[in-house]
């Protein structure tokens, strides 16, 4: 597994639920990698505040076109 592939999988992984391959595969890759072991940690902590972000905009009534 490269880099590409492994950042792939870890954005894929807040969608959806990996296959036991695909988590052993990522597993192994983060524990060579500390780009991509840095990157699965950030990645739960943006997609939240990616999250919460949209939430207020909905809630102030924000049009999305209009950004």
């Amino acid at each position: 597994m490269n880099c590409q592939q492994a950042t792939q999988l870890i954005s894929e992984s807040q969608d959806r639920s990996l296959t036991g391959v695909e988590k052993i595969s990522l597993k192994f890759h983060t524990m060579m990698c500390s780009g991509c072991k840095n990157f699965s940690l950030q990645v739960p902590f943006l997609s939240q505040a990616m999250k919460a972000y949209a939430k207020g905009l909905d809630e102030a009534g924000v049009d999305d076109a209009k950004q």
